[in-house]
């Protein structure tokens, strides 16, 4: 059955954050200044990654795809909640809601796969140093990156052609800045028991089983610490995770904070801060997290610099 078919609604209001209009003209310039700065930093390091040979290791490999992702997963929300703050035009079509939907859910799964794929080969690169190279082969690096995109859009698709089946009658106003999952589900007039069925069990496996490999990978290398105690290697295995463990913590903590704001909460100016924080703040901050605390990718922005410096003159 063709999606036009599946509701009567046609457009829905997205009604954005809780701003006052002598605010609308501050607020936009911050998220424009921030969306401006997750956009070139993300890119930023794909230029790297892609320029230095030095960086085309797996874990840079991993990380140009992470940034890709946090780029993808900005613009899927930013660009339009900038353009209703600017505009006052609150519409956004029946389709092309699902549509935001659909990549909001495929970069935000995307992004969680990437981690546990970063701290299986953080696991590797201190617990088995020397069979490294073997392990993590081009091959491999590729299946795994691979298979988080396919795994992602498979659960994305699932979730939307879910959604598609049910029907919104007259409600048509969405309390948020973009197109939620759960709130389409709220405003729906249909039975919706598969689609929280579907959520709990597939959306929750594609969050719990990646964070549990996180978890397995830094218990291992805090088993092989232990094991073979040294301030030398405990402050090398610091420097090679610190960047990583500080983005899964971000990621991760910004998710629960959503989690418990939808769940306990019924106002929707909290679970709205913490979509800002998941959707907007933790894609511009990974960028600066990896640059500030990774002598390589700081190694790599200087030659840049002064490459682009002789090329000016």
């Amino acid at each position: 059955m063709r999606m036009e078919n599946q509701s009567s609604v046609s457009e829905f209001l997205l009604l954005g954050l809780p701003i006052s209009l002598e605010q609308q003209g501050m607020f936009f310039t911050l998220f424009l200044v921030i969306y401006l700065t997750t956009v070139l930093g993300n890119l930023l390091i794909i230029l790297l990654v892609k320029l230095d040979s030095r960086l085309h290791t797996p874990m840079y490999f991993f990380l140009s795809h992470l940034a890709l992702t946090d780029v993808s997963f900005s613009s899927v929300t930013v660009p339009k909640m900038l353009l209703n703050m600017q505009t006052q035009h609150l519409s956004i079509s029946y389709p092309g809601c699902v549509l935001q939907m659909y990549f909001y859910l495929l970069f935000g799964c995307v992004d969680n796969l990437l981690l546990a794929v970063m701290a299986y080969d953080r696991y590797v690169a201190i617990c088995h140093p020397l069979r490294y190279t073997t392990i993590m082969r081009e091959g491999l690096c590729v299946l795994l990156v691979g298979g988080s995109w396919v795994l992602s859009c498979g659960s994305a698709l699932l979730h939307t052609l879910l959604l598609v089946q049910v029907s919104f009658c007259a409600d048509n106003i969405i309390p948020h800045f973009f197109c939620s999952l759960s709130i389409l589900l709220k405003l729906s007039c249909s039975n919706t028991s598969l689609n929280e069925l579907v959520i709990f069990t597939a959306g929750g496996a594609t969050v719990i089983f990646p964070f549990s490999g996180i978890l397995v990978s830094y218990g291992r290398i805090g088993a092989s610490l232990l094991r073979v105690p040294s301030t030398k290697r405990i402050c090398k295995a610091l420097s090679t995770c610190g960047s990583h463990l500080s983005v899964v913590s971000l990621f991760y903590g910004t998710v629960m904070a959503l989690y418990f704001s939808s769940s306990l909460s019924k106002s929707n100016v909290r679970d709205m801060i913490a979509s800002l924080m998941y959707t907007v703040v933790t894609p511009m901050l990974n960028p600066f997290i990896y640059s500030l605390r990774n002598r390589d990718i700081k190694l790599a922005l200087g030659i840049l610099f002064r490459s682009s410096i002789l090329c000016a003159k």
